[in-house]
């Protein structure tokens, strides 16, 4: 089949337009941390679009799969990326080349930057001949490669671009100085006296002297002198710069658009292989998830929140890894327990989990199987903003009213602490409301809440509780497990632990 993109398997799957703009829940889920991280030092190739947008076609999370597993090839990935070296180091010469102001050394960096695209075109397809290909992306690739690379326009560009910097190599020269005079003349095979002097001059040197002699300067830009000299060496062989110009003017659009297109869009794979390296190394793992669109018998073994992690593993601290399931006619997560307890990060990492799987990356965890959504929304508890004159509890109301509103069958919802803002009483009325509405909608949801309740609304409900250590409720395993709500004894024995149950204080009030 034709090559039309590496990170899209068909034309129809591609972003019709690309958005700068995060998706709306990014920040509540930390995925703005992480796709900032992904992302750093190349914001040369424009990333963020790509993990902005999600895929809605299983067949097209496959493709980016096999293309991963080919990168976890280490000569493979390692030849891709000596592939990008050199394509920057083309952008570079280009880009240096627009900033000079004299004609021919505008030219003479174009040229070099052509040489240096057409070396890596080169490699790239010796490279890609030699590996061991499975995906359908670079299998499409090398083909595509292989064919540009022995075409007549890109034999005639290297061809030419080879020849033309040869006979720039010829151009040799004299400088005849006098005065505030300075003739150019072509190099006539003079002898180089310089070197007879230093012979001759060598038996009167004793011990360490000053050189004398004058650095040429490092800088890419010419004074007006050595502009001048320029130009009047293009009089002294005018075949050869008449050349360089035609050459510059019928070169101008070189780069394939196919070549340039992958050139950026490999750089999604290399980010986030190179981005995972770090919590590889602290032992953690990451699959290839199960991803359906129908079957919401969702699973994930020994994951984790992307971003706490990242953090953690740079503060030195160790990461908690959580397993999770729904089987059968389970939809809801309701999680409860101490505060501080890992119930927000697992509700998070539910989040994360389902939309790094959406992009076709590999997910953190053992082994999973991931729901294929349509939306994902999220209602965490926000500050007030007194740009929409609304109250914290009318805030909550309207944002989950427009989720509801907008949520199918097909969605996944995550809530964090929703109705805070009101009393006991109505917070269990609004909660028990909003789920009823969620389990008719059949979707999958995490609810994290302080409302035991809800954990037992019915067979789509599933409860589980972050755990604490059993002899010391004060102590937060940060693990998330399935069993009964059951937070009024967590209070009753926080309350012993630091002696303010009824008796203890009644006994201090007395004493």
């Amino acid at each position: 089949m034709v090559f039309h993109s590496i990170l899209f398997d068909r034309p129809e799957d591609a972003i019709a337009v690309e958005t700068l703009q995060a998706p709306v829940f990014s920040v509540d889920l930390n995925l703005d941390q992480i796709i900032d991280a992904i992302t750093a030092g190349r914001e040369e190739y424009n990333l963020k679009p790509f993990f902005y947008s999600s895929l809605n076609d299983i067949e097209a999370i496959r493709y980016r799969h096999e293309v991963f597993r080919d990168l976890e090839n280490a000569i493979l990935f390692d030849q891709i990326k000596s592939f990008a070296h050199r394509t920057r180091a083309m952008r570079e010469h280009l880009a240096q080349a627009e900033k000079l102001y004299y004609k021919y050394q505008k030219e003479r960096w174009f040229v070099e930057a052509v040489e240096i695209y057409c070396d890596a075109v080169n490699c790239l397809m010796q490279d890609l001949s030699r590996a061991d290909l499975k995906s359908r992306g670079f299998g499409r690739f090398r083909n595509h490669v292989a064919t540009y690379a022995q075409s007549e326009s890109f034999s005639s560009l290297l061809a030419e671009t080879k020849q033309l910097l040869a006979d720039l190599s010829t151009v040799h020269y004299s400088l005849l100085i006098k005065g505030g005079a300075v003739t150019v003349r072509k190099y006539d095979s003079e002898s180089d006296y310089s070197v007879d002097v230093e012979q001759t001059f060598e038996k009167f040197k004793q011990g360490a002297v000053k050189d004398y002699r004058v650095k040429f300067s490092a800088s890419p830009d010419m004074n007006h002198v050595e502009a001048a000299i320029l130009e009047l060496l293009a009089k002294l062989y005018p075949d050869i710069f008449l050349h360089l110009d035609e050459y510059c003017a019928r070169h101008a659009s070189y780069l394939s658009e196919t070549i340039a297109r992958f050139d950026r869009e490999i750089q999604f794979y290399v980010a986030y292989l190179e981005s995972l390296s770090l919590f590889k190394r602290a032992g953690l793992q990451f699959c290839y998830p199960e991803v359906s669109n129908t079957s919401k018998n969702v699973y994930n073994y020994e994951g984790f929140d992307l971003a706490l992690a990242d953090k953690l593993i740079r503060e030195k601290s160790s990461v908690v890894c959580n397993d999770f399931f729904l089987k059968d006619k389970e939809r809801i997560f309701v999680v409860t327990g101490p505060n501080q307890g890992g119930k927000t990060t697992f509700a998070r990492a539910f989040g994360q989990l389902h939309f790094l799987a959406s992009l076709g990356c590999p997910v953190p965890g053992k082994e999973a199987q991931l729901f294929l959504f349509d939306r994902l929304f999220t209602h965490f508890e926000k500050e007030e903003d007194i740009r929409n004159l609304r109250g914290k509890l009318e805030d909550d109301l309207v944002r989950i009213h427009d989720i509801l509103t907008q949520a199918t069958p097909k969605s996944i919802i995550i809530m964090n602490e929703s109705f805070t803002a009101t009393t006991l009483s109505d917070a269990i009325f609004l909660s028990t409301r909003t789920l009823d509405r969620i389990i008719q909608l059949d979707l999958l949801c995490v609810c994290v809440t302080f409302i035991d309740e809800l954990a037992s609304l019915g067979e789509k409900t599933v409860s589980v509780v972050a755990g604490v250590v059993p002899d010391n409720p004060a102590v937060r395993t940060y693990k998330i497990v399935r069993r009964p709500a059951d937070g009024v004894a967590y209070a009753r024995s926080l309350a012993e632990k630091y002696r303010l149950t009824y008796a203890c204080l009644k006994e201090r009030i007395q004493a």
